[in-house]
């Protein structure tokens, strides 16, 4: 398998770019063997990419000569693309949950400087080359996106948060947990702020810090200190303080936020993107759509909680992972052992075989389960009304027939959401849902058009195996 390179091109900005009007551009010639060049659009063969004083200017087909004086890099047994952006990180620690915690007392700014190098330079070598740090008490991230933006070193371009802001006793709070003698001291940071001036005031000192970005919860999060859940912990005056003060300095505003009502708090405000968003229902759905807030899902929770599972094994209990169905009788999940069941885009696998499996596999899941347990089912959708569309050569499923299998199970419809819905899906294709992305069955023909649409229209339902 070829490597992989991404490109990553630092913009000059026009005070930089004025001293060099009068010289000859600084010139780089690249040669890719493979180019990743436009979304929704065929892999390039052999190309030239021209790069004038650190912005690309040009892509041609082949391999164009490099002028006198200009740099050629040879990457014509690679595959290049443009760099990946992270919208997401925390580059100084990995750790969560006490072991966070004790880090926060035991890493100095220096040793937390060097963690975020480190996994800057694990960031870089992954192919992304601009990250969005949200979150970093003690500057060490700030300096390092100086040192990488000065050339001392390497590392992907940080587009920086400071310390993030919250309400006392929020999820930002760094003096809860702590003995109420300490709490003075890690309330110290100046980060948590009680009403509408104070939150103003918050935003001015990271600004004042040099924060590229303001960061702040609108709720709870799942490593909060303090049991007082995933709901909003914000009130409206100060969230739009925060968002307007933010906006007084050019600055965008991300939002951690998991409950539906501190999402809508945090979109009411006129917040630039939702981290995380865990608990959505449709008035928020419905209230996002409308707005031109981004959305920055939390994609890498199950496999973090794998990985520190596999390192500590007590680290949340005793929990464990089952594949379904089971590869075999040694892997099978005992009846009355689970707590939920997740299926995402299977139904209509079991039901379009050589034999249907679909009840057989409800059936089995219901078993699996313990009472008050939940099953999560993810599919492709078929409106009811759909004319002319098959389940069986479509790929899609209607609500009813999934609601159908599970209810003959014994499961109870507990809820449902649009969120993974997509209004531009008409269900009707040469070849299924299969030529919508990422299958493209229909290949190179009416591609761009397929990209346009994107992946399917899906129904996101909860059942209940009742007590």
């Amino acid at each position: 398998m070829k490597p992989i390179h991404c490109l990553s091109l630092a913009l000059v900005s026009a005070a930089l770019a004025a001293p060099l009007a009068a010289q000859a551009p600084a010139r780089t010639v690249i040669h890719a063997g493979q180019l990743l060049a436009e979304p929704g659009k065929p892999v390039r063969g052999a190309s030239t990419i021209i790069v004038e004083n650190g912005r690309i200017v040009a892509v041609a087909d082949g391999y164009q000569p490099a002028e006198p004086g200009a740099t050629l890099i040879d990457l014509k047994d690679k595959y290049v693309l443009p760099g990946l952006i992270d919208s997401h990180v925390h580059l100084t620690s990995d750790a969560g949950g006490i072991a966070g915690q004790l880090e926060e007392i035991t890493l100095s700014p220096a040793a937390q400087a060097f963690n975020a190098e480190v996994n800057g330079m694990k960031t870089l070598r992954a192919g992304f080359t601009t990250v969005r740090n949200l979150g970093d008490g003690d500057g060490a991230t700030l300096a390092l996106r100086d040192a990488i933006a000065a050339g001392k070193v390497q590392g992907p371009r940080i587009v920086d948060a400071g310390n993030s802001i919250s309400g006392s006793a929020g999820h930002m709070d760094g003096s809860l947990g702590y003995r109420d003698e300490l709490r003075p001291f890690f309330a110290g940071a100046g980060n948590t702020c009680n009403g509408a001036d104070d939150c103003r005031r918050a935003v001015r000192l990271q600004v004042g810090r040099g924060a590229d970005v303001i960061k702040f919860a609108s709720t709870g999060g799942v490593n909060s200190r303090i049991g007082a859940g995933l709901g909003k912990q914000m009130f409206d005056d100060e969230a739009q303080a925060i968002v307007e003060t933010a906006a007084l300095f050019g600055k965008k505003v991300a939002v951690h936020a998991h409950g539906a009502d501190g999402i809508r708090l945090a979109l009411t405000a006129g917040a630039d993107s939702i981290e995380h968003g865990t608990i959505l229902d449709e008035a928020t759905i419905a209230q996002w759509a409308k707005s031109k807030t981004y959305y920055v899902p939390t994609l890498s929770t199950v496999n973090g909680y794998k990985e520190r599972i596999a390192a500590n094994a007590a680290a949340y209990g005793k929990i464990s992972f089952a594949t379904f169905p089971s590869a075999s009788a040694a892997d099978r999940v005992a009846a009355g052992t689970a707590d939920v069941v997740l299926t995402f885009r299977n139904v209509h696998n079991w039901s379009f075989g050589e034999t249907d499996q679909t009840q057989a596999a409800f059936d089995q899941m219901f078993a699996m389960l313990k009472p008050g347990g939940t099953l999560g089912v993810v599919e492709h959708h078929l409106p009811e009304d759909a004319k002319g569309i098959t389940e069986a050569k479509s790929g899609y499923m209607k609500r009813s027939s999934v609601i159908a299998y599970a209810t003959r199970a014994g499961f109870k419809l507990a809820g449902e959401s649009r969120v993974n819905a997509n209004p531009k899906d008409s269900h009707d294709y040469p070849k299924g849902v299969w030529t919508l992305p990422p299958n493209y069955a229909e290949g190179d023909k009416d591609r761009a058009r397929y990209a346009a649409i994107g992946e399917s229209d899906r129904m996101t339902l909860k059942f209940i195996k009742p007590r």
